[in-house]
């Protein structure tokens, strides 16, 4: 069973929306579940991700999944910070299809606001209700999933598109090593897993997508397979790719490995970490 880890969909101009924008013309329209269905031919079921720091979109992805056998989990958002949280994610977790919550850490200008006291009781709560934290980051905040990952042990983590290094000689800019170190540092934790998502997107302009190659190598060297997930990031692979072709590529690319670790990539980690059914 191929699961795709990530993706998105929304509605422009409704539940909270603030991105895309349309200077991105690819992918500034609505997506749908019909979209979804019509991308996804080889793969058996997704796990949606939210894309609005909004509780409407929240509960607008609960009601589509709710719906839609295909979509086998939730990945929301709240406000981790809310003397509310611990209720609302209470009250979300009560939803079948919800499994984790995203914070968007790289749009947040306190690159530890993960590790304030304040956010605290919420991530308390994430691991008493046993759900997962997706980690939305740049290469500079692996630090603190590491520091994060230590502090929570009991807490879930995944590291959304490999932590998102930038690909690609002309944009490196010494960050290079700043994420091939911090990769290996947060996945010496056990509870920290890693997404092979969002690569194509952070290449420079004129990359094949074999430059991706060296990245996916270290991920999975740090992670293992049991804990790496194949995801799309679709419709945001649409900027650079399409589904099939970085579907494709990931197949070419694991073809060498053994038939475990294809269908743990491909499906199994997706399945036991978001405990899907």
């Amino acid at each position: 069973m191929v699961i795709d880890s990530h993706q998105h969909l929304w509605q422009i101009g409704r539940n909270g929306h603030e991105w895309p924008t349309p200077d991105l013309t690819a992918i500034h329209r609505d997506f749908g579940p019909e979209d979804l269905r019509a991308e996804a031919v080889a793969v058996d079921g997704s796990v949606l991700v939210q894309s609005q720091p909004n509780d409407a979109d929240t509960d607008w992805m609960l009601d589509v999944a709710a719906t839609e056998p295909f979509i086998k989990g939730v990945v929301g958002w709240a406000d981790l910070e809310a003397p509310s949280a611990p209720a609302r994610l209470a009250e979300l977790a009560r939803r079948p299809k919800l499994k984790g919550i995203r914070p968007m850490l790289q749009g947040l200008a306190d690159d530890e606001w993960i590790l304030r006291g304040t956010v605290r009781p919420a991530l308390t709560a994430l691991t008493d209700l046993n759900l997962r934290l997706d980690a939305l980051i740049f290469p500079r905040h692996l630090g603190v999933i590491d520091r994060l990952a230590q502090t929570y042990p009991s807490l879930a983590i995944v590291i959304d598109h490999c932590g998102k290094p930038q690909i690609g000689p002309q944009i490196g800019n010494g960050n290079d090593a700043l994420w091939r170190d911090g990769i290996a540092r947060a996945a010496g934790n056990p509870n920290v897993f890693c997404k092979l998502s969002g690569l194509a997107t952070e290449m420079a302009d004129g990359l094949s997508l074999d430059a991706a190659k060296p990245y996916a190598d270290h991920v999975l060297a740090c992670f293992g397979a049991d804990r790496l997930m194949w995801g799309s990031d679709w419709p945001v692979v649409n900027l650079r790719a399409h589904y099939d072709v970085w579907q494709d590529w990931t197949s070419a690319w694991l073809a060498p490995q053994s038939e475990a670790v294809r269908d743990a990539v491909f499906g199994g980690t997706a399945r036991r970490f978001y405990q899907l059914t």
